[in-house]
């Protein structure tokens, strides 16, 4: 795609939050990127425009058929000024795949990754620097055509906004609970638990809620079939460490495969510490648990990185892990992790990816 991208200037920049109570997903920045489809022109007019509210139609598709998808990625700010994403082409490629699921047309990778570079750049006095902080980076599309039918809309907006944020669970690694749902599923084999698109996440508060109110951070969920297996939490991929190894359900087609999934397997690895992607049982975990096997349980994503679990529920018991402390491994992922992202610690991956020649104040 060989186009360029306008910049329209907003009349007045907005006052910049207080960087110590940021929370996560509260703010935004002054400008956002606008891109439009139709059939006729394919993906067209890019745009760095003021963040502001637009108008659509009652009758456009999304409201009615929830074609609508999203990706969650982050600018940091490195201790020399450097600005630098984590990653990046991973979502590129997972918000393509889900394009692909819900019969979106596809987008051009580099040239959505370079319009982010840029819209990156004109906000980088956004980027908060500190512990637990980043420029949070919202790519998504809808559909907008306006027409009641059910079939593809034949026209979509794509937008990407940016929120400085700071950590996902306040505390970010204070150990958490966790509710293990019984009564309600995520997402079944052959659905499209394995993107990300709203309606998944809308299908979810219901359980979130009820468990919200009952004191609990997050639900875990299990397989719709059996209600057995071990799935997800639903704002990241799980992980136990049972005996000394790192076990984490594989991916199936109703799991989301995850940027940080991917990245502590691979630093698992490189530590030559044992992990294993498997298809694992709640039964299996409290059973560990009974005979003292069970050492860790954290979940792991863009939002909170790394989050420690410090409790879990099912069936009407409830079992405490690593004494509701963080534990080693837990506390490694994250300081490695965290250490790239911030350009703190050596990058072996080729992970990060500069934003050449600029540099925040």
């Amino acid at each position: 795609m060989k186009q360029d991208i306008q910049f329209v200037r907003r009349d007045e920049l907005k006052t910049k939050p207080d960087p110590n109570s940021l929370g996560f997903g509260k703010y935004y920045s002054d400008y956002m990127f606008s891109m439009d489809y139709n059939v006729e022109n394919g993906w067209h007019d890019p745009k760095i425009v003021p963040y502001e509210p637009f108008m659509m139609e009652p009758a456009a598709m999304v409201f009615h058929y929830g074609q609508a998808i999203f990706e969650g990625l982050k600018a940091y700010k490195t201790g020399d000024g450097t600005i630098q994403l984590f990653r990046p082409e991973k979502n590129m490629k997972r918000l393509n795949d889900s394009c692909d699921r819900l019969c979106i047309p596809q987008i051009d990778e580099g040239f959505l990754l370079e319009a982010i570079k840029q819209l990156v750049i004109v906000e980088k006095d956004w980027i908060p620097q500190g512990e637990g902080t980043s420029l949070y980076i919202r790519p998504f599309i809808f559909s907008t055509e306006p027409y009641l039918g059910v079939r593809p809309s034949h026209q979509y907006k794509l937008l990407v906004i940016l929120s400085p944020s700071g950590a996902y669970y306040g505390d970010q690694l204070s150990p958490v609970k966790i509710y293990v749902e019984e009564q309600y599923v995520r997402a079944v084999l052959g659905g499209v638990g394995h993107v990300k698109t709203a309606g998944n996440y809308a299908a979810s508060m219901k359980a979130q809620e009820i468990a919200e109110e009952n004191g609990y951070a997050q639900i875990l969920w299990l397989d719709a079939k059996e209600n057995k297996y071990v799935e997800e939490v639903g704002s990241m991929n799980i992980f136990f460490k049972i005996n000394g190894e790192l076990v984490t359900p594989q991916l199936n087609g109703s799991i989301l495969p995850g940027v940080t999934r991917d990245s502590v397997i691979q630093l698992l690895q490189y530590w030559n510490v044992p992990v294993r992607e498997t298809r694992v049982s709640i039964e299996e975990i409290f059973a560990a648990h009974e005979r003292g096997e069970l050492e860790e349980v954290f979940g792991a994503g863009t939002a909170a990185v790394i989050s420690p679990v410090g409790e879990l529920t099912w069936n009407g018991h409830s079992i405490v892990i690593n004494d509701k402390q963080i534990g080693e491994v837990s506390q490694r992922l994250y300081d490695a992790i965290t250490g790239i992202q911030l350009g703190s610690l050596e990058d072996p991956f080729g992970w990060t990816l500069k934003i050449d020649g600029v540099k925040a104040k």
